[in-house]
């Protein structure tokens, strides 16, 4: 499919249209406050799910880049003994502040405005994809003014099942009537790109603005750019 013939767009949302780090630190760091208040807890139970409380650097494909609260909850409960013993309560209580916190941290990567109006403009269908959950996206996704660009928005728990399945994608072909061969899929993790191959999505866009390299990213990707900002020169 050439790039000029694409019709919609599914973004991933945490490393593709927010910085990852500056968004998810505070984020994460407040998930595990709400569940322990002893800090060298917290600390364990960020390093678990792939956050170095150091440096604030995530690593790629880790639960909490590449994976639901679910799974963020997965990873914790074997490091918290009598405190949580249910995954499913954990996995709400972290949703519960993902929510709580999205808005106050969302911060928008760099040309994130002129890129979706550009994509806009052309009468694109554009739409969000996300391991995060259907009301923490809206909220972060209003919080930085953006939210009116998209028809779609869809986390894990909207029913459609999550990444690298093809079922958020081919639920906004669903929406939008637009075949998937239609439709570009643009995100910073593996599971993203895995997700657009499995839909049969017509281009797969790889970007640099999560914690993935290239290196990560290319082989599951029609083309890797350095972030979205890059995308209006490709599909325009």
């Amino acid at each position: 499919m050439s790039p000029q013939n694409i019709q919609g767009v599914v973004f991933d949302k945490d490393g593709t249209l927010l910085d990852f780090e500056k968004t998810w630190a505070p984020v994460h760091r407040a998930c595990a406050a709400a569940v322990t208040s002893e800090s060298t807890l917290q600390d364990r139970l960020l390093r678990a799910s792939g956050h170095d409380p150091v440096t604030d650097r995530f690593v790629a494909g880790s639960p909490i880049v590449a994976g639901t609260a679910l799974d963020v909850a997965e990873a914790w409960l074997p490091l918290l003994g009598a405190v949580h013993q249910d995954t499913d309560d954990l996995a709400k209580l972290i949703d519960a502040t993902f929510i709580a916190e999205a808005g106050r941290c969302a911060v928008p990567v760099d040309g994130l405005k002129p890129t979706l109006l550009a994509l806009s403009r052309r009468s694109l269908h554009l739409g969000v994809a996300t391991s995060d959950n259907t009301r923490s996206a809206e909220v972060g996704l209003a919080a930085m003014g953006v939210r009116d660009h998209f028809g779609f928005v869809c986390g894990y728990d909207a029913g459609h099942g999550h990444k690298p399945g093809p079922g958020m994608v081919l639920a906004f072909c669903a929406h939008t009537g637009l075949s998937p061969a239609h439709v570009a899929v643009v995100g910073d993790s593996e599971h993203d790109l895995h997700m657009a191959r499995a839909a049969g999505a017509g281009f797969a866009v790889g970007v640099l603005t999560g914690p993935a390299t290239r290196a990560d990213l290319s082989p599951y990707a029609d083309v890797v750019l350095p972030s979205i900002a890059d995308l209006p020169r490709l599909l325009l």
